[in-house]
C-alpha cells in the first residue's frame, strides 16, 4: 500500500486529488494538510511513502517544506513531489535542487497523477515529462548557487554516460537501449552514480550533471 499525504491550501484541490486516489486499491490518502508547517508536522506523524506538496503556500512554501523533510533523517523514506499550476514555474527548479523527487502540474489527467504517485514510491524520479527538461534547461544554466566539486572524477566512463542520459530524462530500460547493455546492468550504473556523488536520488543526480557541466544546456 502507497501512503501518500497531500498538502494545498486548496481545499477543493486536495479534495479532487484525495477523492481519485483513495479510489486505488494500492494508494492510501493518510493525511491532508493546508500549509507547509503542518505538512512537516503530518510528515513526522505518519511517514507517507510519498508527499505531494503545493509549491506556493502560507507559513511555509513547498521549498522550504521539500528542504526540511529531506534534511530530517526520519523522514528519509518520504518521496516529496511538488504540485505548481504552472509547468515552467521558476521555484520548480529550487524545490528539485532541495532535494523534490520531481513535480506535477494541478491540472494533470488522472491516469497521469496514479503514474506517478506509483513512480515516486518506488524511488524513481519524475524526470521524464518534456516540459520537467525544459525547465531544468532554462534554469540550470545559471544555478543560484553556482557549481561546487562535483566528484565526476570517481566515475567509470560507463557510469558518467549514464548519469548523462538520466539528465536527458531517460529511463533505465531505455539507457539500456542506448548503451546496448541489460537493464540491471544500466540500473546498477546509475546507483553507483548516485552513491559516489551522494545524490539521494534520481533528481539530484540530474541537477549535478548539469552543475557540473557534465551535460550542457540546450539552447531555448
Amino acid at each position: 500500500m502507497i501512503r501518500v499525504l497531500l498538502v494545498d491550501d486548496q481545499p477543493l484541490l486536495r479534495g479532487g486529488f484525495r477523492a481519485l486516489l483513495d479510489l486505488e486499491d494500492d494508494i492510501e490518502v493518510v493525511a491532508e494538510g493546508g500549509d507547509g508547517a503542518e505538512g512537516l508536522a503530518l510528515s513526522r506523524e505518519h511517514l507517507p511513502d510519498v508527499a505531494l506538496i503545493d509549491i506556493r503556500m502560507p507559513v511555509l512554501d513547498g521549498i522550504e517544506t521539500t528542504r526540511r523533510i529531506v534534511a530530517d533523517p526520519a523522514l528519509a523514506r518520504v518521496r516529496v513531489v511538488i504540485l505548481t499550476n504552472y509547468g515552467m514555474d521558476e521555484y520548480v527548479f529550487k524545490a528539485l535542487r532541495a532535494g523534490a523527487a520531481g513535480f506535477l502540474v494541478k491540472d494533470i489527467v488522472p491516469e497521469d497523477l496514479l503514474h506517478a504517485v506509483r513512480v515516486a514510491a518506488r524511488g524513481d524520479a519524475l524526470l521524464a515529462p518534456s516540459i520537467t527538461r525544459k525547465l531544468i534547461d532554462r534554469y540550470v544554466a545559471h544555478p543560484p548557487d553556482g557549481g561546487k566539486g562535483s566528484g565526476l572524477e570517481e566515475l567509470t566512463v560507463r557510469e558518467r554516460e549514464a548519469v548523462v542520459l538520466v539528465a536527458r530524462g531517460l529511463s533505465n530500460d531505455q539507457i539500456a537501449d542506448r548503451m546496448v547493455i541489460s537493464p540491471m546492468t544500466a540500473k546498477t550504473h546509475v546507483n553507483r552514480a548516485m552513491t559516489k556523488l551522494r545524490a539521494r536520488d534520481r533528481a539530484q543526480l540530474v541537477i549535478l550533471a548539469y552543475e557540473s557541466g557534465l551535460v550542457i544546456p540546450r539552447k531555448p
